[in-house]
């Protein structure tokens, strides 16, 4: 049984988290052959205060999008 666990930064739109969950899954069952009623997928949500890369909390952080 796969268990999935991903841990992000709190703020994504709610339905894009859901899609990225069952994209996750499908993945899961067509590259392991797992069958989808096996496959565990949770995602942790990390509030922007409690993450930081280095010293720089991504509550402190300027926005950069690619």
């Amino acid at each position: 049984m796969p268990i999935i666990q991903v841990t992000l930064v709190q703020g994504r739109d709610e339905e894009k988290v859901q899609r990225f969950i069952r994209a996750v899954a499908q993945v899961a069952h067509a590259e392991l052959e797992a069958p989808m009623s096996a496959i565990r997928v949770m995602i942790n949500e990390v509030p922007p205060q409690r993450f930081a890369v280095g010293d720089v909390l991504k509550s402190d952080a300027k926005e950069v999008k690619a």
